[in-house]
């Protein structure tokens, strides 16, 4: 049944948008290297691969520069216009076509490169695998300040490995084990208030039961008891 909501939201939101993704489309071209797309592979359900789109918001080469495909904040890969499209996630919006080709779902684990994918553990790669990965979920919600975090003393492939992508690994977890409809259209109604309301601590109070996070991560997550 998500898939006929992610056909019927992915077309809608596709028209209505359709200015939108032209005038950035159309800024993209006139400025930084004139790259308007970035296609990269990311895991998808059943771990096949996808080509993933993005507008691009960093040097053609980054991928293979400094921390990978692992971003930091203040990252200097990261080109001017392109950073104002990460913080207002509006690099985001030409997933809108995955969605509707199949390889992605409104809500669900976030896709990854295979960098980040390796750093979850074995068993919570096998069931993030059995879904497809979504535009938004659980785990975007709660981290979509992940380059606010990955910064200072936090700023290293270790700190991610070992405190971000093992919670972000729980919270996917958490999503697969209670996925329905019902979380599904939870998650864009938070997904669009966090959007408007970046201060927010809804998600803590909706969904109730999530696994608490690390102590490092409670202040920069505004955990909610």
């Amino acid at each position: 049944m998500d898939r006929f909501f992610d056909i019927l939201f992915s077309s809608i939101a596709l028209l209505l948008l359709s200015p939108l993704l032209v005038s950035i489309a159309v800024t993209l071209r006139l400025t930084g290297e004139g790259e308007v797309l970035f296609l990269q592979e990311r895991i998808g359900k059943s771990g096949e691969t996808f080509k993933l789109f993005k507008f691009a918001t960093m040097l053609k080469n980054s991928p293979n520069i400094g921390t990978g495909t692992v971003t930091m904040r203040g990252d200097p890969r990261v080109l001017p216009v392109g950073a104002f499209l990460r913080k207002t996630k509006m690099n985001e919006l030409p997933q809108l076509f995955n969605i509707f080709f199949g390889d992605m779902s409104v809500i669900g684990p976030r896709p990854l490169t295979t960098q980040t994918f390796r750093a979850y553990s074995e068993s919570t790669q096998r069931l993030i695998t059995q879904v497809r990965p979504g535009l938004s979920g659980v785990g975007s919600i709660i981290f979509r300040g992940e380059e606010e975090i990955m910064h200072g003393a936090t700023a290293s492939i270790d700190f991610y490995a070992n405190v971000i992508a093992s919670y972000k690994g729980a919270l996917e977890e958490w999503f697969i084990s209670n996925k329905c409809l019902y979380i599904y259209f939870v998650a864009i109604f938070v997904t669009a208030w966090t959007v408007l309301v970046p201060s927010t601590k809804i998600a803590w109070r909706v969904f109730k039961d999530l696994p608490e996070p690390p102590t490092e991560l409670k202040q920069v997550l505004n955990f909610s008891e």
